[in-house]
């Protein structure tokens, strides 16, 4: 899925604007975490509101290894709103939570420092 996890990796290829206003990065509040056991890796479920233009969807996230369910609920993060749906195992994953690989490589996921409305878009 990754290109590459190194920090001292080179840039990936350049690639237009267009190109990047493309890929539809949306903030959106976790309202359910349940753990995904049955994942390869180190998984939870994650139920995203993402505000009323696009809704509530669910995401299989590889954070378990750093997260606590309990401690997600109403945490702010940023995924992916316009790939197609990706079948994790059993479960249906609708977007693709954004996080940073840390040391050890696990998921930091990735939140905007403010509350901003769900929904919003970066650019």
């Amino acid at each position: 899925m990754h290109l590459a996890h190194d920090p001292t990796a080179p840039a990936a290829a350049q690639i237009s604007f267009d190109q990047f206003l493309a890929v539809d990065i949306r903030v959106g509040t976790i309202v359910a975490a349940e753990p995904y056991p049955e994942a390869r890796k180190p998984s939870l479920k994650l139920t995203i509101d993402f505000g009323e233009g696009i809704g509530t969807k669910r995401s299989s996230a590889q954070i378990a290894s750093l997260y606590d369910p309990a401690t997600l609920v109403g945490r702010q993060v940023a995924a992916v709103v316009n790939f197609p749906p990706r079948q994790i195992g059993k479960f249906m994953s609708e977007v693709l939570t954004l996080g940073f690989p840390d040391d050890q490589g696990n998921v930091v996921l990735f939140k905007p420092d403010k509350a901003v409305p769900n929904g919003a878009r970066l650019f």
